[in-house]
């Protein structure tokens, strides 16, 4: 029997606007990495009790992981890791939007989510290594 939390279970056990702003970005996440001939399957998984989207086969990107923020508020992050060179090119990108350090991106409660935005930034880490190789 297999006693690890499932990514649903993870996703019930938020407050519903939590909730739904996650799934939005979750199916935002999906979608994207459909449309992106070289990615692949994307598996979703739990890393550190967050959903997390990974490219199967081949490797091409890096993890990207959807969470809270914070125990306060309903606002919602992307994040990726931090030794990724992901978060300063949002920046430039993406001046108007909010970050953490150098591994998130935080969408308030409140605004709605930036959808072409986060398809770019989606796509970007789920390419992450195919397009470092070609640089």
């Amino acid at each position: 029997m297999n006693d690890e939390p499932r990514t649903d279970d993870v996703y019930s056990g938020y407050a519903q606007p939590v909730r739904q702003r996650l799934l939005h970005l979750r199916r935002l996440i999906l979608e994207t990495a459909a449309q992106i001939d070289a990615v692949g399957d994307v598996e979703e998984t739990l890393k550190w009790g967050q959903p997390s989207f990974q490219t199967a086969r081949p490797k091409t990107g890096t993890a990207i992981r959807i969470d809270k923020v914070g125990p306060e508020t309903a606002d919602v992050a992307l994040f990726v890791h931090c030794q990724t060179s992901l978060v300063s090119e949002w920046r430039v990108l993406y001046p108007h939007l909010s970050f953490g350090g150098n591994r998130s991106v935080h969408f308030p409660t409140g605004e709605p989510l930036p959808e072409a935005e986060i398809c770019q930034m989606v796509s970007m880490a789920l390419r992450y290594h195919l397009d470092k190789a070609r640089r």
